[in-house]
């Protein structure tokens, strides 16, 4: 039981960390939530015109996503997928901003890297490819887990061919699928957006 309370503990304290909003607070003293989609992400950090801060901004909230499920694993292991659902909702729901945070891509990130380094490999090329022909992050985001996910249920052996570690299959999947109905879900304003034609594309 302690073990299972010293896990969600630090697992919601490392992904609650709004990472974006205190960046731009300190070094451009700009309130992130009142810039663009007032969303504390990367994609919205580089709205404000500062290309270092959004990159710092991405790079911490993926850490952000992968440190309390590593060390999960390494010291936890069997509480593994616990960590990375709690570690995810805090940064959807921190309790530092009255849960309103994130919408998670970047620390999802992070959690696939924890898990399975080609899960976050194919994660990314899908990603970026997508974002190259549609501009849309939020397009980039929905269908990159949506890949991951399927991928999870077309590999009949997955944990051997695509997990770094053996992890229960049907737990895999799971924990997949729970991650994009809420990646969905915290991009609902993106894709009522996309139906008006009123989305904002990312600009290179």
């Amino acid at each position: 039981m302690l073990e299972i309370i010293l896990v969600i503990f630090y697992s919601y304290i490392s992904g609650s960390i709004p990472f974006g909003l205190i960046l731009t607070k300190k070094l451009d003293n700009v309130d992130i939530r009142k810039i663009g989609s007032g969303n504390i992400g990367a994609t919205n950090v580089l709205r404000t015109g500062n290309k270092i801060l959004a990159i710092v901004t991405l790079l911490l909230d993926v850490a952000k996503g992968y440190l309390p499920v590593l060390i999960t694993q390494i010291y936890f292991y069997e509480f593994v997928h616990l960590s990375a659902l709690v570690t995810f909702l805090a940064h959807i729901f921190p309790v530092w901003l009255k849960f309103k945070g994130g919408k998670g891509v970047a620390t999802y990130l992070g959690i696939l890297f924890a898990l399975s380094l080609p899960y976050a490999i194919l994660f990314i090329f899908t990603w970026v490819a997508v974002l190259l022909i549609f501009k849309y992050s939020s397009v980039s985001s929905i269908f990159s887990s949506l890949t991951v996910l399927v991928v999870s249920f077309i590999k009949e052996n997955v944990s051997d061919v695509l997990l770094l570690n053996s992890h229960s299959v049907e737990n895999v999947k799971t924990i997949l699928f729970i991650f994009f109905i809420l990646i969905v879900f915290t991009h609902r304003k993106n894709i009522s957006n996309l139906k008006n034609n009123k989305e904002g594309k990312v600009k290179f």
